[in-house]
C-alpha cells in the first residue's frame, strides 16, 4: 500500500521507494528506508500534507510523493 494511504495512528514498514533523484536522497537521509517502521501522524484537511514518525522524527510528505512510497502493514 502506498503511504498516502496509511491512516492516522497505523504503523507501516516501508517495503519500496518509487521517487528518484533529490528527493529519494532526502528521503534516504531522513532515514525513510526500505525495512524502517514508520507511523502517520496526522493529515492535513485538505488532504496534503501528511505527516509521519520516522525513527523519532516527524516528517512531512506531500500526498503525490506519499503515495509513491509502499509499505506492508507490519504492527
Amino acid at each position: 500500500m502506498p503511504l498516502s494511504e496509511v491512516l492516522p495512528g497505523q504503523t507501516v514498514r516501508v517495503a519500496e521507494i518509487r521517487l528518484e533523484g533529490a528527493l529519494r536522497r532526502r528521503l534516504f537521509d531522513l532515514g525513510l528506508i526500505p525495512g524502517t517502521l514508520v507511523s502517520c501522524r496526522c493529515v492535513a484537511p485538505s488532504g496534503s500534507p501528511l505527516a509521519f514518525t520516522v525513527r523519532g522524527a516527524a516528517i512531512a510528505l506531500r500526498r503525490c510523493d506519499a503515495s509513491r512510497v509502499f509499505a506492508e502493514a507490519d504492527v
